[in-house]
């Protein structure tokens, strides 16, 4: 489960700051707001342009995984690895998108999928695979089937790989150091 913390810490490396060149640009138009892991990313504009395809499949409606389990994914993954700075940017500008209310987001920080605000099982089966492949890096067949029964095999598999993205993410953003970006909550904002 995440530590919880909220003091300051400084990068260990610096995102670019303006101006920026015209590819820098670019490449950070393309990513969207300016954050501090965006602009990490684009110190090397070809980085940046490659992170965006990835992202730009995931974060759209192209994705088999609906807004709401794409984001118990994304959410569940970055509080299993601690990434407080990732999972306080999507929790700021997705949970009311999501439908998520205040205690399914303290469920993801310090709960599990078995906590009574969890009454779809397709909520329910999106959390357990999450913490399966957080732990274990694997699914049994149960679970399997579990997930799969609940949100179809496509769906699975993106979940499969956007756990995988945001493991990459938050290993980037923990690892760098990154502080929290201004309004978003931290984990202690979440603690019973």
């Amino acid at each position: 489960m995440p530590r919880f913390s909220k003091h300051p810490i400084s990068p260990r490396i610096n995102p670019v700051e303006p101006p920026y060149d015209a590819e820098t640009a670019a490449a950070l138009e393309a990513l969207g707001p300016p954050i501090a892991l965006f602009r990490i990313f684009a110190r090397s504009p070809e980085r940046a342009r490659g992170i965006h395809g990835w992202g730009r499949y995931y974060l759209s409606r192209q994705s088999a995984l609906d807004l709401r389990h794409r984001e118990l994914v994304i959410d569940r993954t970055t509080v299993r690895c601690g990434a407080e700075y990732e999972w306080g940017i999507h929790t700021a500008v997705f949970t009311a998108k999501a439908g998520l209310d205040t205690d399914q987001v303290r469920s993801i920080v310090t709960g599990d999928a078995d906590d009574a605000c969890w009454t779809d099982p397709a909520d329910r089966a999106v959390l357990r695979a999450v913490d399966a492949l957080c732990g274990t890096n694997d699914l049994t067949d149960d679970q399997w089937h579990d997930l799969a029964d609940a949100i179809g095999d496509e769906a699975s598999v993106d979940l499969l790989l956007l756990c995988g993205w945001y493991h990459a993410i938050s290993f980037v953003a923990r690892a760098l150091r990154l502080p929290l970006e201004p309004d978003t909550p931290a984990f202690t904002d979440y603690r019973p």
